[in-house]
C-alpha cells in the first residue's frame, strides 16, 4: 500500500560533526555534494549540501543484519547507515579512501543487482556506496 502524504517536501539528514572543516572537506570536495548553503554565527556554523533524490529506508533488524552480511560479511552497522548511489562504484571508494575513509568491504555485487561498498567515514558516519548495475 503506497501513502501519499502532502506537505513533506524535503528529507534533511543533520550530522553533528566534531571535525566540521574535515567532515565539510571529505563530503563536498571529496565525494562532490553540491553546496546549497552556509551559515555562520556566534552560535557556530553549517553547510548544507546537495544529494540528489532523497528516500528514507527503514528496514527491521533481520534484513539490516541481511544487508550488512552481502556487504561486508558481517552485522557492522549501528542504526543508521547513509547510502550514497554512485555512477562508479569502484572509483568513487578508491577517491573516499584517498581522502581519508576506511574502506570496510570492496564493492561486491548484491542479489538485487548493485555493486555496494561500505566504508567509515568522516564524522562518524558508515556509507554504503552503491552503483545500479541495471537488469
Amino acid at each position: 500500500m503506497i501513502v501519499t502524504m502532502t506537505g513533506v517536501r524535503e528529507l534533511r539528514l543533520v550530522v553533528t560533526a566534531d571535525d566540521y572543516d574535515e567532515a565539510l572537506r571529505f563530503y563536498r570536495d571529496v565525494l562532490g555534494l553540491e553546496q546549497r548553503a552556509a551559515f555562520a554565527s556566534d552560535g557556530g556554523r553549517v553547510t548544507i549540501l546537495e544529494a540528489g533524490r532523497a528516500t528514507l529506508e527503514i528496514t527491521d533488524p533481520p534484513h539490516a543484519e541481511f544487508i550488512d552480511s552481502v556487504e561486508v560479511g558481517k552485522r557492522v552497522a549501528g542504526h543508521i547507515r547513509v547510502a550514497f548511489e554512485v555512477t562508479d562504484s569502484e572509483g568513487t571508494t578508491r577517491r573516499l579512501e584517498a581522502a581519508g575513509a576506511e574502506v570496510v568491504a570492496e564493492p561486491t555485487r548484491t542479489p538485487w543487482n548493485s555493486l555496494n561498498a561500505r566504508l567509515r567515514a568522516p564524522a562518524g558516519l558508515q556509507l554504503t556506496l552503491f552503483q545500479e548495475l541495471g537488469e
